[in-house]
């Protein structure tokens, strides 16, 4: 029976998205739980299979077109459904299904031109081929423009006069012919074009300056060795425990800016950047200042194997009013984050380093943290930057003092 296929919605907020692929063309044959084509919103690119089996019948909408949730965009049907009626439903002024499979599109000379080498034969004239021999031309190379890709002695003397213009091959371009090496283009993925647009905004958006500070973290480590039998936490769980109650005391990390006005908020929405084999996702912790830590752990768990099974909602990814982004465990010492807009600040979280420091007169080895700080100029000034460091410096030095 005939299926129509229709954009969906991933979260509630959710009311339309960019096709940027299909997978299937018409007439292909696919199957339950097969790729069918791959949807883009502002926060997310996602994957779409199948839902029933049959052959791709109808593409109703183009690559690169922005379709409202709910709307058809496909039809799925067996080979010799009769689906004309289906077609005038979903789509005014579409061809019919017969008048489109009559359609069949010439073949370019360049794929010709292929089939008959693969096949050993090449379509070339008697005098052509002579030609080509007498001045030792491999006639394989020569492209034809007569019909159905014919070569003439015409295309055999334009062939004899570009390689004459050519340049000599330098031996550095001899070199690289003979390991084949070669440039590739390859298209973006729709999760790596979302990344691409939102940095670039944020980069013309955010007027930034990025702020480091050392941290010694023995104190983090002592409550992570303390907890280990009853939850295991991570750097990044108590980094966000701790930041987002040091954020309720400097508003104007946790602001974002609307034209000539800051909106300023009693709550935090913890952003926490994830790293995936194509690209970044960024889920968010609602209300992560009125969380234990357990809960905080296990959010930041939960969503970030979402993000990677690509099963998180959009709805998961929105509202966040602050991010941190943790790349110690690839050594990195300072990095400049870029601002996740609408936000306007970001922490970096780099690697621990043990370092030699004068504690008392003496010599001694502290593990210490650098926390690299992007902020947005336009909220946030260097002295309000630098007073929200020393406090979280505080705080994650003697975490007791959060009790205070």
């Amino acid at each position: 029976m005939a299926k129509v296929v229709i954009m969906p919605k991933f979260g509630m907020t959710m009311t339309e998205g960019t096709l940027t692929t299909w997978d299937k063309k018409e007439g292909d044959k696919i199957e339950v739980g097969e790729l069918l084509f791959q949807v883009e919103t502002d926060k997310l690119s996602n994957d779409v299979e199948a839902c029933d089996a049959g052959i791709v019948r109808k593409l109703l909408v183009k690559e690169g077109d922005i379709i409202e949730c709910l709307k058809p965009v496909a039809i799925i049907a067996g080979a010799d459904e009769d689906i004309s009626s289906l077609l005038n439903e979903v789509s005014e002024g579409i061809e019919s299904e017969e008048q489109s499979n009559i359609k069949v599109p010439e073949k370019k000379i360049e794929e010709i031109k292929s089939e008959n080498i693969k096949s050993g034969r090449v379509k070339a004239s008697p005098l052509a081929k002579k030609m080509a021999l007498k001045k030792n031309i491999d006639i394989t190379l020569v492209e034809g423009t007569g019909p159905q890709g014919r070569i003439t002695t015409e295309d055999v003397e334009k062939y004899i006069e570009n390689s004459k213009n050519k340049p000599e091959v330098s031996p550095v371009a001899s070199k690289a012919l003979e390991n084949n090496y070669a440039e590739k283009r390859v298209p973006m993925s729709g999760m790596r074009k979302v990344i691409s647009a939102r940095m670039l905004e944020s980069c013309a958006t955010s007027p930034t300056v990025t702020f480091n500070i050392k941290i010694d973290t023995t104190s983090l480590k002592k409550i992570r060795n303390a907890l280990k039998d009853v939850c295991k936490v991570t750097y990044t769980d108590l980094i966000v425990k701790i930041v987002s109650k040091v954020l309720l005391q400097y508003p104007l990390l946790n602001c974002s800016v609307d034209g000539n006005e800051l909106i300023l908020r009693n709550f935090v929405n913890m952003g926490i950047a994830v790293a995936l084999d194509d690209g970044l996702m960024v889920p968010v912790i609602k209300y992560a200042n009125e969380k234990g830590l357990e809960e905080i752990s296990r959010s930041i768990k939960e969503l970030a194997q979402k993000a990677k099974d690509k099963t998180i909602s959009v709805d998961e990814l929105k509202g966040g009013t602050f991010t941190i982004t943790n790349i110690g465990m690839y050594g990195i010492e300072s990095f400049s984050p870029i601002i996740n807009q609408p936000e306007v600040a970001i922490l970096g979280v780099n690697k621990i380093t043990e370092t030699p420091v004068v504690e008392n007169g003496e010599i001694v080895i502290k593990p210490l943290m650098n926390f690299s700080l992007t902020a947005d100029h336009r909220a946030v000034d260097g002295s309000v930057a630098a007073e929200f460091l020393a406090k979280l410096k505080v705080y994650i030095e003697k975490p007791e003092m959060l009790f205070l």
